[in-house]
């Protein structure tokens, strides 16, 4: 059902209940005393003020539940005033105010409020003592009504506390099974791309051999033709020079291209992160020393050390600060680094967050910035944050970038205290 429908069936049927609401009150003005304007009027007050209470409360939301049955138990006492007081056979009227206050509070507040709608009723009382006795049957009478109030309000107090607290049980198992489903979602989405890394990285091991071997024929060729002809033809010298410079290049990607495929062997050692965390800064300032970049540090007390392999852990956060660094090369920023006790699918470790106010990601491509080849940039291979994260895979972690465009990215990274997924 879509949220118009919803509306309109709700709005049908609170028309169909104020219908019967005023049909019931409509009932009781009828009764005698047939032509009591007091009476009628107060029936119609009240009528009015139920029908139109959610909207009232909606504007007092603090106190409005508490004016609302204070304003009913005036308006059941008017009633009652004209109808005969104390032997008025509408006190059943202030079961109005009782039940209010037993929907909208809590227990304590429930007897509260229905001890100042029996006070409210008693208080006839008074005036009639000036005329009549008050004989024990009648007393037993007013003690059976009053305590009928308080019997009706505990009822369906407990009731609406009850439903409360399933509608709270309902909220929470639905909140539960959202972040579940949002967990899976996320874990499917890092197992596909750990597939498409595994199969991509394949197939880049075979055409890195396969391009380096011509690569090296090509290479070595133009430098004998650079050799043999730069005195007889510089021209002709430059243009094997060229080719050389080009053939350097992508033997450079090429080497990349097998780093990313080549399984790793993880030399893990307890590890102090936070040592290697300001290397990687320092490696990323030394490559930009003239950006004006403003790095701030957050880093926990008493981080425990934890397995890892130093030297490709170094290469992803000198990689994460260098895209960092790049980003705010020419307006400048901060770079806020973070470091802090983490845990993920019960394992405790370490989590980097590292967060730059660069310009940066779309949303569109955040769940491709991971993918092998994808790069923005205009002299990139995309393989620098491809790398990063199979570096992060193989040590039994993860990394998740998040960004709200033109103010910064965020990359996150988790590094379990334990190889063992168990623990």
């Amino acid at each position: 059902m879509s949220a118009s429908a919803v509306s309109e069936h709700e709005r049908r049927t609170f028309a169909w209940m104020d219908l019967l609401w005023l049909a019931f009150l409509f009932g009781l003005a009828a009764l005698r005393p047939l032509f009591e304007i007091h009476k009628q009027l107060t029936l119609l007050a009240l009528g009015v003020f139920q029908i139109f209470e959610s909207r009232f409360i909606g504007l007092l939301p603090r106190r409005g539940p508490a004016y609302s049955v204070l304003i009913k138990i005036v308006l059941a006492s008017v009633v009652v005033n004209c109808t005969g007081g104390i032997e008025s056979s509408y006190y059943l009227i202030y079961y109005l105010p009782v039940v209010t206050a037993a929907m909208f509070f809590g227990a304590a507040q429930t007897l509260l409020w229905t001890a100042l709608a029996s006070a409210a009723y008693l208080s006839f009382l008074i005036p009639a003592l000036e005329v009549y006795e008050l004989t024990p049957e009648g007393a037993t009478e007013l003690a059976i009504r009053i305590l009928f109030f308080f019997l009706a309000a505990t009822v369906i107090n407990r009731f609406v506390s009850e439903n409360r607290r399933q509608a709270q049980r309902y909220r929470q198992l639905a909140d539960a099974l959202a972040e579940t489903n949002r967990q899976l979602a996320q874990a499917q989405e890092e197992k596909r791309r750990s597939e498409r890394l595994a199969a991509l990285g394949q197939l880049s091991a075979g055409l890195a051999h396969e391009i380096r071997n011509p690569l090296g024929v090509i290479k070595g060729s133009s430098e004998m033709l650079s050799k043999k002809l730069q005195s007889s033809d510089p021209v002709t010298g430059e243009l094997a020079g060229y080719i050389s410079s080009e053939v350097n290049r992508l033997n450079t990607i090429v080497t990349r291209f097998l780093d990313f495929a080549r399984p790793s062997q993880l030399q893990l050692h307890p590890e102090a992160i936070v040592p290697l965390v300001d290397r990687a800064l320092k490696n990323a300032h030394d490559r930009w020393p003239e950006a004006r970049v403003e790095v701030e540090r957050q880093y926990s007390d008493g981080l425990p050390a934890i397995p890892v392999d130093s030297d490709l852990c170094e290469q992803v956060f000198t990689n994460l600060f260098l895209n960092a660094y790049e980003a705010m090369q020419k307006e400048g920023g901060q770079l806020r680094v973070s470091i802090a006790p983490g845990s993920s699918d019960g394992r405790r470790g370490i989590e980097v967050a590292v967060a730059d106010t660069g310009p940066g990601i779309a949303p569109e491509l955040l769940e491709q910035v991971f993918n092998p080849f994808f790069t923005t940039k205009k002299d990139g291979v995309g393989l620098g944050l491809s790398i990063v994260s199979k570096i992060i895979d193989d040590h039994r972690g993860w990394i998740r970038v998040s960004s709200d465009p033109g103010k910064g990215a965020c990359f996150r990274v988790f590094l379990p205290a334990s190889q063992d997924t168990g623990n």
